[in-house]
């Protein structure tokens, strides 16, 4: 484990980023303790208020836990929510990469690609091939939520303004996707968008079939401004929806394992049957 000096991330980020990655891929394996604060200022070369610093992250994104007089362990397997963005990056340091994504508009994930993709750009990162996939609601059919509080029915202009948010945030990472094809940074790059249906009462990914996410979004009512007047909806909140990790890795038989297989399974099935493709 050392530091890359060409890296411009904080020395602490680089040490977070190296354990993160060591306890994710089971270096570290669970309920087990982390070297000490000096083991690890020795390992990577740098001051014990780094390795603090790091920890602190750590501890922060609920991979670790300090327990008082023995020290830090990696946090056994729960149920506990967990953050998406550490687990994106790490894929991204694979030779193949694909993520299927499931949801309202996919604004989460168009933040949590942006740094594997600017490393790609940088030449931090090598992917050979990068697939991904976004199933998001038909904007053009009435929709049953989110729908308006005063009568409980679709309104057009929602889904009109929903179709403004979602073409955003998928246009921007496709066409960043293509851009690193066409520039011949990664060989094999493509990203797709596919329409189904109303809006899922969930998110989810899918991450090289190998782990999945799973969330329900909070039903909110949001005012929002459609025509010109303030309208009451009943919304679909995404931003804060807490995800729930299930990893291939905790076994063949455990019921982690089968819901990565399960997911991945339905969102196969969803985009080749009635997954409509848009341009």
């Amino acid at each position: 484990m050392r530091l890359d000096p060409d890296d411009p991330r904080p020395p602490y980020m680089q040490v977070a980023t190296q354990l993160r990655a060591a306890i994710l891929t089971r270096k570290f394996a669970p309920g087990e303790k982390l070297p000490s604060g000096p083991e690890l200022s020795k390992t990577f070369g740098v001051a014990r208020q780094t390795i603090q610093q790091a920890i602190r992250e750590l501890r922060e994104e609920g991979l670790i836990v300090s327990r008082q007089g023995s020290g830090v362990f990696v946090r056994e397997k729960t149920a506990k929510p967990v953050g998406l963005r550490p687990h994106i990056e790490e894929a991204f340091k694979r030779g193949e990469v694909s993520i299927d994504f499931a949801g309202f508009s996919g604004e989460t994930l168009h933040g949590a690609v942006q740094e594997p993709l600017d490393n790609i750009r940088a030449g931090r990162l090598t992917p050979q091939k990068i697939t991904i996939r976004l199933l998001l609601p038909d904007t053009s059919k009435p929709w049953s939520l989110p729908c308006r509080v005063d009568n409980l029915q679709d309104e057009p202009l929602f889904r009109q303004r929903a179709e403004k948010i979602t073409s955003r945030h998928a246009q921007a990472i496709v066409e960043s996707v293509h851009e690193l094809r066409d520039l011949g940074l990664v060989p094999a790059a493509s990203a797709e968008v596919r329409v189904s249906g109303e809006p899922p009462r969930f998110k989810m990914y899918v991450i090289n079939n190998e782990e999945a996410f799973f969330g329900y979004y909070a039903v909110s009512e949001h005012t929002v401004a459609l025509g010109g007047e303030p309208v009451t909806m009943w919304d679909l909140m995404g931003k804060d929806t807490e995800l729930f990790h299930f990893a291939l890795s905790d076994g063949p038989e455990s019921t982690s394992a089968q819901y990565v297989q399960q997911s991945t399974a339905w969102f196969e099935a969803v985009w080749n049957s009635v997954g409509r493709e848009v341009t």
